[in-house]
């Protein structure tokens, strides 16, 4: 579908009938389908009329099949080019005065700065601006990324203190940074990531045979991808039944990005094994004994920690924002310093020898995701901001 600019405009800030015509705004229909597709349907079930916006690759069929409609819009992801911006401004303006939704809910950073952009300019009633962790933009010491900063923290600022605007953090660490953009507090939502389905991934036995040590990430550097592998090799060193395994693809459209070619020489040197990316995540984790996250991205909740917590996997990550939320030391998990391999190599290691430490480590960590994490919990929370964001209008 090819949005266009016709219709009339959408009411303002001062619309008094609270409908639900809601709009979910994200990047890639691959992140829609991986981690808000339930959101999607719970808002759906809700009576909400949901239209997805999002860059449309592989996704669509499986969207639509659900009741689903859904607007394709290029977000051009790696690229600062403002034409290419002001292209997807325009886009998006197009799409939001055609469809005139009572509610929008951008998703990550980009969808916030340029969907407030065309919100703003239709006078959208009400906006929830969901920030996903605060991603490669805001964290990473890619020169690029450095470069935008100080731009990027001035368009969210001016995007979060809208006065028809919500912002949904994931995690403390992130609401505070969204506070120092100037954002009241009241007007500050914590929602604990994007939910667990906790039928699909569920405690399975340990597999027979070596120790499993699983990574399932998208495959970049600041995930902690060069540490995942420095640790094989240290841990190899000092016994020889544990595998590492690399699941996931790289993400040509972040900057930090491993090449492929790096990825298939660690494999011909029989350091890892890469599988790719793989839908089946529940059964991977099942044939493992370890997750790893080895990760200094700037994350929210990593939706991987929720799904290993949830399969009764000890985790080990790195004491940072979003993973702190999800592991808790020495409890479901270890947590070790940052881009430090050696420290993650000694905690695998650990792990790898104590099978009862493991199993307690396991059942921890599902009675979290079950009781703090679930998707149905957090879909809940979200669909409550929907209706704070939509009382707000009237007033």
């Amino acid at each position: 579908m090819t949005p266009d600019d016709s219709g009339p405009p959408a009411r303002g800030c001062g619309a008094g009938a609270i409908e639900r015509r809601l709009l979910l705004v994200v990047t890639d229909d691959w992140y829609l389908w991986s981690h808000r597709i339930g959101l999607a349907e719970a808002a759906r079930d809700a009576g909400y009329e949901v239209t997805i916006v999002t860059t449309v690759r592989e996704h669509g069929e499986r969207i639509r099949a659900l009741g689903l409609s859904l607007v394709h819009v290029d977000f051009a992801r790696g690229r600062l080019s403002p034409w290419a911006n002001l292209r997807t401004v325009l886009a998006l303006r197009g799409i939001y005065r055609r469809l005139e939704p009572h509610l929008v809910h951008h998703i990550a950073i980009k969808p916030i700065v340029l969907g407030s952009v065309a919100a703003a300019q239709v006078r959208a009633p009400a906006v929830v601006n969901a920030l996903a962790g605060l991603g490669t933009g805001l964290t990473s010491g890619h020169i690029k990324a450095r470069l935008a900063r100080p731009m990027l923290r001035s368009a969210l600022a001016w995007a979060m203190r809208r006065p028809c605007s919500r912002t949904v953090v994931q995690n403390a660490e992130n609401a505070k940074f969204v506070e120092s953009l100037g954002v009241r507090r009241e007007r500050i939502s914590l929602v604990q990531g994007a939910g667990v389905d906790v039928r699909t991934f569920r405690p399975r036995p340990e597999p027979e045979g070596p120790i499993r040590v699983v990574m399932v990430s998208r495959l970049l550097w600041d995930k902690g991808v060069h540490e995942f592998i420095r640790a094989a090799a240290l841990v190899r060193e000092a016994r020889g039944d544990v595998v590492f395994t690399l699941v996931g693809a790289p993400d040509e459209g972040n900057p930090t990005s491993v090449p492929r070619e790096q990825l298939r020489s660690w494999t011909a040197d029989g350091l890892v094994e890469w599988w790719g990316h793989r839908e089946d995540v529940a059964d991977v984790l099942a044939g493992s004994h370890i997750a790893v996250l080895p990760t200094c991205y700037g994350e929210g909740v990593p939706k991987t920690l929720l799904e290993a917590a949830a399969c009764g996997r000890p985790i080990v990550a790195t004491d940072i924002a979003g993973c702190r939320t999800v592991v808790r030391h020495g409890v479901n998990g270890l947590l070790v310093p940052a881009r430090d391999a050696r420290a993650l190599a000694d905690a695998v290691t650990a792990l790898a020898g104590d099978p009862a430490r493991r199993a307690a480590m396991g059942a921890e960590g599902r009675r979290r995701a079950e009781t703090e994490f679930a998707s149905e919990r957090i879909h809940a929370e979200t669909l409550l901001v929907y209706e704070q964001a939509l009382a707000s209008v009237g007033r």
